[in-house]
């Protein structure tokens, strides 16, 4: 019986932030996977190496965590003042599905740099030395992100001194502008950032009682607890929660019941099939901690603790979207966000995460009695790792 060739897809292989993906060029890919849809779902989790049940990606690109299992597709942009059309999948680990809901942040980074090493900007836009400012359309949640990329001798700098927490080794600094980033999405508040239409509210979650929470539509559709309300202190590591199924199972249980409060999902059932948002987080006021490396963190060094969820699991440092939430909502007198880092007016936090910090700046107003951000701000890294191409059995999609 004759055996399906592999097929050769141009690919390359990113670090972006704290995240890693597979970045191609749409028109790299094959026909049937140039259009959403079936074929492309199959074909990225063939690539990625998913559903996987022994949650190792020995047999793909994947590297069996959220940060690590993503896709992207960029193409040249004819929307005006945008060069570039960046789309985002997430890939599930061992189920079999592609997660579109979201954007990631961390890539929202290494989509400049690959735009540029792709050939998908005009030459006279880029300085022989200098930053080149890529205007990224994130198809996903149709919104501008503007990356402030490094140009060395006419090419992406990649090489630098810029440290980033959760990232081994520095790099070139990039800096993110996420423009406008609250959701415009699906919820009963009619596209508000707050679509409960409130800053607090009190989340019945069941087997875990009335929480206080915060549901915001910026960055990604995120839900903040408190640490203390939940039985944490904001200093865990991941091995606190990951190798614990009774919490996993509670976290999950409030992002099921907060993506149903926030207008995300119709019945709670349909949780399951969106794992990529909302996300769920808890905050904590500043308190010293050991990160995930070694280095040691004191409540002074930053304005408040926060812990997230990516996928199901603690992540190991802070998704960029969720920065975002982050930022907006420490920027917003009252949120539990706000609160953590001691109240009052904020244009930027610092927040301690398991591998680190991070500072996100945000510019929050008010108009007519509804809450709006102008952008936020944060400063990542990205490299390329390997380019080339990635092969796939050509019956696998």
């Amino acid at each position: 019986m004759a055996q399906a060739p592999q097929l050769k897809i141009p690919a390359t292989y990113m670090r972006g932030g704290t995240s890693k993906g597979v970045f191609f060029r749409l028109q790299d890919l094959p026909p049937a996977a140039q259009v959403p849809g079936e074929a492309r779902d199959k074909l990225f989790m063939r690539v990625i190496g998913s559903p996987d049940p022994y949650g190792k990606h020995t047999d793909g690109m994947g590297g069996a965590t959220s940060s690590t299992s993503k896709c992207v597709i960029l193409s040249k942009s004819d929307r005006p003042e945008h060069d570039v059309e960046y789309l985002y999948g997430q890939v599930s680990i061992d189920s079999a599905f592609v997660d579109w809901s979201g954007n990631c942040g961390n890539l929202s980074t290494a989509a400049g740099a690959f735009a540029l090493h792709a050939g998908l900007i005009d030459p006279e836009r880029i300085p022989r030395n200098g930053v080149c400012s890529v205007r990224i359309w994130q198809a996903n949640i149709s919104k501008t992100i503007i990356a402030h990329v490094p140009i060395s001798n006419g090419e992406v700098q990649e090489t630098g001194d810029f440290a980033l927490d959760g990232v081994t080794f520095p790099a070139a600094e990039i800096v993110l502008e996420f423009i406008d980033p609250a959701d415009d999405g699906e919820g009963e508040g009619g596209g508000s950032m707050f679509p409960t239409g409130n800053l607090v509210d009190d989340l019945d979650v069941p087997g875990v009682g009335i929480l206080k929470a915060t549901m915001i539509n910026a960055g990604i559709p995120t839900v903040f607890v408190n640490a203390a309300d939940i039985g944490f202190t904001g200093t865990e590591l991941q091995g606190a929660i990951n190798g614990d199924l009774k919490s996993l199972a509670m976290f999950e249980v409030i992002r099921a019941h907060g993506a149903l409060r926030m207008g995300l999902i119709k019945e709670i059932g349909e949780a399951a099939s969106r794992q990529h948002t909302p996300k769920v987080a808890f905050v904590a006021p500043p308190a010293d901690y050991m990160s995930s490396s070694g280095k040691q963190v004191s409540a002074s060094d930053v304005d408040l603790l926060v812990r997230a969820l990516s996928m199901g699991k603690l992540h190991h440092a802070m998704m960029g979207t969720a920065a975002v939430a982050i930022g907006t909502a420490a920027s917003i007198p009252g949120t539990l966000v706000n609160l953590a880092a001691g109240g009052g007016d904020r244009t930027a936090v610092v927040f301690g995460h398991p591998s680190g910090t991070l500072r996100v700046g945000a510019e929050a107003t008010q108009v007519n009695g509804e809450w709006t951000v102008l952008k936020a701000i944060m400063s990542r890294s990205a490299r390329v790792i390997m380019e080339g191409w990635v092969r796939v059995p050509a019956d696998s999609f």
